[in-house]
């Protein structure tokens, strides 16, 4: 696979990422990791470059995670013109997700390659689940105080930068299971996903400083021509992504994405197993 070729998938693949992201608030990842670990494995780049060991999943996952600061700007730019965020849950929930973020990537270079993928397959399985199914919480459930939330909310923000992905895999569902609605849930992740983009790729970056070279196109473990072409499509296709949220019924596509990620999921713990 050329150059070229290697770019128009990425623009691909921020086009379906940014438009998904914007629409199910999930920041894209859940597309832009596993795309970019079978481009890696597929093309032999970066086998060199990356450090070895699990260190082209680990690009994957910083480049993810950098992506995702412009498909949550852009997501959440058009969210809060909507007047959809619930700003008492993006105050709760920031500083800590936040600095779960960041140690992510620290936490992921300490894993061996078979371990983090299949974390990342397990969790692609996880997400398919939720979207699968039409689970509804208990009408007396109400969000949880600030040590609760403060608890959640690092969860999601260690288990968003593992897996690369803007944390609204985690923060929907635990919003909705709280009686939050589901687009009110949509776009307060989408504006979560900010701060956690921002500080889990500065995690990547810091912890690839020094293993990874920039004349490689590598910026800690971000890999800046792929970022590039990514980031050109997604901020065009996640504010479409919203609007297409706020007119239409989110379950038919979630079913569809779901078994889609099915499909992913299977792949992914297949080359955690065969690399």
């Amino acid at each position: 696979m050329d150059t070229l070729v290697f770019t128009i998938v990425c623009l691909l693949v921020g086009a379906v990422s940014g438009w998904l992201g914007g629409m199910l608030g999930i920041g894209g990842g859940v597309i832009v990791v596993p795309a970019l670990i079978l481009l890696f494995d597929h093309t032999g780049l970066l086998a060199d470059h990356a450090g070895g060991g699990n260190g082209t999943t680990l690009v994957a996952l910083g480049t993810s995670l950098a992506s995702i600061i412009f498909t949550s700007a852009a997501a959440a730019f058009t969210q809060i013109r909507a007047r959809m965020v619930d700003w008492s849950v993006v105050r709760r929930f920031t500083p800590m997700v936040m600095l779960a973020s960041y140690a992510s990537g620290f936490v992921a270079a300490l894993l061996p390659l078979a371990t983090l993928r299949t974390f990342i397959g397990c969790f692609l399985a996880f997400v398919s689940t939720v979207m699968l199914t039409n689970w509804r919480p208990a009408p007396h459930r109400a969000l949880p105080g600030p040590i609760v939330s403060g608890a959640i909310a690092g969860v999601a923000g260690l288990v968003a930068g593992i897996a690369g992905i803007g944390g609204g895999n985690v923060v929907v569902p635990t919003l909705i299971y709280h009686n939050v609605p589901v687009h009110r849930a949509t776009a307060t992740a989408s504006v979560l996903g900010f701060p956690i983009a921002i500080a889990g790729s500065l995690g990547y970056v810091s912890r690839g400083l020094g293993v990874t070279q920039l004349s490689d196109g590598l910026l800690g473990y971000v890999f800046l021509p792929a970022l590039a072409a990514i980031v050109c499509t997604t901020v065009i296709f996640a504010p479409i992504g919203v609007r297409t949220a706020l007119k239409m019924k989110p379950l038919p596509l979630r079913r569809a994405f779901g078994a889609l990620l099915v499909l992913v999921a299977i792949r992914m713990l297949w080359t955690a197993f065969v690399s």
